[in-house]
C-alpha cells in the first residue's frame, strides 16, 4: 500500500526538500498549491496523512486543522518553529496527532511519519472491542459507547483509553501512558497527556459515565468500575 502525504507549508525549499524526500521512501506526496484552497486540495487528494505548518498566508495550520477535522479523521502532524508549550498545547488540543520543530531532521521526520501512520492505520485492524464497567470501545472505528450514546475519539484518546481499559482497576502512571502513547517515537510532554485526559474525561460524562477515569495525584490515572 503506498501512502499518500498531504503537505501544507509555505516555505517552497522546506516543501520541496520534504516532498522529495518522502517519495524516496515510497510515500506519494502532493504539496499544497493554493493556501487560499487548502480544505479543497485535500479532499480531491484523500491523504492518509497530513502534514501542516501553522504560519501560512490567509489562514493559520490551526484553523485548517479544525476545518480538516470536520470532515476526516486523517492524521495531521504539525510542522513549525514556534514550538512553545502553549503552541505544541493548542496544535494537539485541536486534533493533532504529532508535533515536529523545525528545523527538523529529514531522517527523523520519516520516523516520525511511518510512526504516525502505523498507529493510525495497523492500530485496530482487527476490529476487536474493548469493554470494562459499562465503557465499550470500538478499536476500528474508534467510537466510545456508554449508558447516554456514543462519541467519537482522536487517535491520541483511543490509545489512552485502550490502555487504561486494559488495566481496568489498575492505575496506570503518566509515563507509561506516554510511553504506549507515543510509542517513544513523538512528542512527550506532561502537558499534552493531561490535554488528552481532560478531553477523554468529558467525553466518558458526555457518554454517561461520570467519575469513572479518576486521577491519583502524583501516580496516574485509573478507569474505577461503578457499582
Amino acid at each position: 500500500m503506498t501512502y499518500r502525504v498531504f503537505l501544507v507549508e509555505d516555505d517552497p525549499v522546506i516543501a520541496e526538500a520534504v516532498r522529495a524526500h518522502l517519495v524516496m521512501w515510497g510515500y506519494e506526496v502532493q504539496a499544497a498549491k493554493d493556501f487560499c484552497h487548502v480544505l479543497e486540495e485535500f479532499s480531491a487528494f484523500q491523504p492518509h496523512l497530513v502534514l501542516l505548518d501553522i504560519g501560512l498566508p490567509h489562514k493559520s495550520g490551526y484553523e485548517w486543522c479544525r476545518e480538516i477535522r470536520r470532515q476526516s479523521t486523517a492524521p495531521v502532524v504539525f510542522l513549525s518553529s514556534a514550538s512553545d508549550n502553549m503552541n505544541i498545547i493548542t496544535a494537539m488540543n485541536l486534533g493533532g496527532d504529532d508535533f515536529i520543530p523545525k528545523p527538523f531532521d529529514l531522517s527523523v521526520l520519516t520516523v516520525k511519519v511511518q510512526a504516525v501512520l502505523r498507529r493510525a492505520y495497523d492500530f485496530g485492524k482487527s476490529g476487536s472491542l474493548v469493554e470494562y464497567g459499562g465503557i465499550q470501545v470500538d478499536l476500528a472505528s474508534a467510537v466510545l459507547t456508554g449508558p447516554l450514546g456514543k462519541s467519537e475519539l482522536t487517535k491520541n484518546e483511543l490509545r489512552i483509553l485502550q490502555v487504561l481499559l486494559e488495566n481496568g482497576g489498575h492505575l496506570v502512571s503518566r509515563q507509561e501512558l506516554m510511553e504506549r502513547l507515543w510509542e517513544s517515537e513523538s512528542f512527550v510532554d506532561d502537558n499534552t497527556l493531561t490535554v488528552n485526559i481532560s478531553r477523554l474525561r468529558k467525553k466518558l460524562e458526555k457518554a454517561g459515565l461520570p467519575g469513572m477515569l479518576a486521577t491519583r495525584k502524583g501516580l496516574g490515572y485509573i478507569i474505577e468500575e461503578k457499582p
